[in-house]
């Protein structure tokens, strides 16, 4: 396979010497695979070939040391050249992980390990969070134990008290500047002082001590576009390269049927159903599937993307990147810069929240302007109360003023 990016004898001679000569076919078979462009792939596989000559005369036929990888980093004078490598030699270990000897990080750096995969073992086993929701109880965790540990040193948990409890979340609440962080922040204090109470960590469920901090969700009304902004921003979109329709079938998925960002990623092929106009819709955050309808135009454009656009690689998902290496969606990034550079582009004001939600809270306020039943719009959401879609109600102005009582003893 490296015959393909380079055809001269003497420099496949050099590029199959080294610590990584006999994996370098491999590795370009890799850069294939994943659609990298030549010119690309050739400059990863010069800079792996340029480490694997520094790796033999310090590694030989031996597995290569993470302390001959720091040397080779550290031959680089400048920043540029450095990530260059560290990107190739990324994609090296990837490829041929049985060629380095990866260091296993010492728990004695971390006294709080061991207690800490407890309590994530117990969020994932007893409570049952998601993995995003159990990253952020797992931090608030850590700074607890972080707090602890720095004002009251070499006291262990056993002699946490409610001073303690009340002090670290006076801390944790000074640090907080919004109603909804300073309910996190005193949400996850709480889980964690009841997994301590429950693994028998500490006698007492101190969880109880901890101050509840108002959050009022329908204070606000939530961000949301005009629904001539939004089909002026999708209008904008043209059709004369493949990104631009892909971008065109995302932005009327999100629009027309309120999906979340995390929800189109996780959109199959099969997942469609032609025939009856309907998309099913996985991993949702109510933990539930549920089957959104597939508007006529909307199925246009999906049907534009798959047969003329979509990425000939072999993946289930519906929509995938266009940068190497090509494949689906891995995080909420991408989705979001999509969204917001095609509002840009159609001449829409942005404000500090723009993304997947911008377009879904613009479709149920629409929706509720077109006087649609809440419990309709609650199903199509995916939400499990109704009092969540309630919020949309609020902006229905001109409808809340037509079954308002009128003001005792007349106007004033």
């Amino acid at each position: 396979m490296l015959d393909f990016y380079f055809s001269y004898r003497g420099v496949l001679k050099r590029l199959r010497s080294g610590a990584l000569g006999g994996e370098m076919d491999r590795l370009a078979e890799h850069f294939f695979t994943l659609g990298y462009k030549r010119a690309s792939a050739k400059c990863y596989l010069s800079r792996i070939a340029h480490f694997s000559q520094f790796a033999a005369t310090r590694s030989g036929p031996m597995p290569i040391l993470q302390d001959v990888v720091d040397s080779y980093l550290r031959t680089f004078t400048t920043d540029s050249p450095r990530i260059g490598a560290v990107s190739a030699l990324g994609h090296a270990r990837r490829v041929a992980l049985e060629r380095f000897i990866v260091s296993v990080p010492n728990k004695e750096d971390d006294p709080d390990a061991p207690l800490l995969a407890s309590f994530s073992d117990y969020l994932r086993r007893v409570r049952g969070l998601e993995p995003k929701t159990l990253e952020g109880v797992l931090l608030g965790g850590r700074r607890f134990l972080d707090w602890f540990h720095h004002h009251h040193p070499r006291q262990n948990l056993e002699m946490l008290t409610a001073e303690h409890v009340l002090a670290a979340a006076e801390h944790r609440l000074s640090l907080s500047a919004t109603s909804s962080s300073r309910t996190a922040a005193t949400s996850h204090i709480r889980t964690f002082l009841r997994f301590l109470y429950w693994a028998g960590h500490h006698r007492q469920d101190l969880a109880c001590l901890v101050p509840r901090t108002p959050s009022w969700r329908l204070a606000h009304l939530p961000p949301r576009l005009a629904w001539d902004d939004v089909r002026q921003a999708i209008d904008a979109i043209g059709a004369t390269t493949p990104v631009d329709i892909r971008d065109r079938a995302v932005l009327l998925l999100l629009a027309t049927t309120g999906i979340r960002n995390g929800e189109l990623r996780a959109i199959r092929l099969k997942d469609i159903d032609w025939r009856t106009g309907e998309v099913f819709v996985r991993r949702t955050k109510g933990k539930r599937d549920r089957v959104v309808p597939l508007l006529e135009e909307t199925g246009a454009a999906l049907a534009d993307y798959i047969l003329r656009a979509r990425p000939k690689v072999d993946s289930p998902y519906l929509f995938l990147s266009f940068k190497p290496p090509l494949g689906p969606f891995t995080c909420a990034s991408p989705v979001s810069r999509i969204v917001r550079k095609r509002l840009r582009h159609g001449g829409v004001e942005l404000g500090r929240v723009a993304g997947a939600h911008l377009l879904r809270h613009s479709l149920a306020t629409q929706l509720v302007r077109q006087r649609r039943p809440i419990n309709e719009i609650a199903d199509l959401l995916g939400h499990r109360s109704i009092n969540t879609t309630a919020l949309y109600v609020k902006v229905a102005a001109s409808q809340l003023a037509e079954v308002a009582l009128p003001f005792p003893g007349g106007a004033v």
